[in-house]
């Protein structure tokens, strides 16, 4: 497994040299960790969106913002491919570590949770990541205060001076960009929970619409889920079975939960805004296609869902 700590650094001091030009503010106290405002107090924007994602994902993905499908929604849409899905997806960008105390809370994706390695996720693939400077992202309205910054460096086993974090509020445009460009990593994850073998797949392709940028986080978090849910698609190039491939495919997309057919943010209502109660079934993108390498057949899996998008990104969801 590669140093994934080592290749976001590399993108974080690319994204620190443009920090003005980025909208982004770059705060560095002496003996404390290098806090990033990608869309807390910082304007940010879409440069500093894909500059943010890019990092969750170790660099071992390009984002891009392409034009999006009108029936979809009204903005451009975000796009991902990878070579190293997991690596880039599971071992870095999943938002595996909820992060609260002394009033402070976030979700913490990033290649920093490889050098945690404290999730079981990890005793299912080769990501442990043994790294002298870690790197994370935090979803969340906050910079981090001294006491959750410090925390985050010991469970990484490094000094706080050794510890990046890039933080951004959901409902900004930096923000709503790195969770929309988790399309594939949805789509990895749903197949990890059905017990398919990550190692299989090889390559991967996302697509979702960027959502209106709401005016609060609650909101943001119901837009940016629902862009991946009713109007994701994700493609992935895998090597199995194709009746293998035929039987599990139906059970991938957001539509096999029985969660689906609301906006997100009723269902998030519904369960008390705790994540950890939704059907862990549901979070997937609309549309999945698994192309066989070994048999040179694609097998395309749900539908999109332009009404519930149209819902959501009209309202509060």
């Amino acid at each position: 497994m590669m140093n994934l700590n080592e290749r976001a650094l590399r993108r974080c001091e690319r994204l620190i040299e443009s920090a003005d030009e980025l909208g982004v503010k770059v705060h560095s106290p002496d003996a404390a960790p290098c806090v990033i405002d990608c869309g807390v107090d910082a304007r940010g924007g879409l440069r500093a969106g894909v500059a943010l994602a890019e990092i969750c994902l170790a660099d071992l993905a390009e984002v891009r913002l392409l034009p999006g499908r009108p029936d979809l929604g009204p903005g451009p849409a975000v796009q991902v491919t990878t070579d190293h899905p997991i690596a880039a997806c599971m071992a870095s960008q999943y938002a595996g570590w909820p992060i609260e105390g002394d009033g402070y809370f976030a979700i913490a994706s990033g290649p920093m949770r490889a050098a945690r390695g404290r999730e079981e996720l990890f005793d299912s693939i080769a990501g442990r990541d043994a790294a002298e400077r870690v790197v994370g992202i935090l979803e969340s309205g906050k910079l981090p205060p001294t006491e959750i910054a410090a925390r985050i460096a010991a469970e990484c086993g490094v000094e706080p001076s050794r510890l990046t974090l890039l933080v951004a509020r959901t409902a900004s445009i930096a923000g709503s960009i790195q969770v929309v460009a988790r399309s594939i990593e949805t789509c990895l994850h749903k197949l990890h929970v059905l017990g398919f073998d990550l190692t299989r797949v090889h390559s991967g392709y996302g697509l979702a619409p960027l959502p209106p940028i709401a005016a609060d986080d609650l909101t943001a978090i119901g837009r940016t889920n629902d862009a991946i849910l009713y109007g994701g698609e994700t493609t992935l190039w895998v090597r199995a079975d194709d009746d293998q491939l035929a039987e599990l495919g139906p059970r991938i997309p957001s539509a096999a939960s029985a969660d689906h057919g609301q906006p997100f943010g009723r269902i998030f209502a519904r369960y008390d805004h705790d994540f950890y109660r939704i059907d862990p079934l549901l979070f997937s993108p609309a549309v999945v296609t698994l192309v066989n390498l070994d048999s040179g057949r694609a097998h395309r899996f749900g539908h999109l869902c332009p009404d519930m998008l149209r819902e959501s990104f009209a309202g509060r969801g």
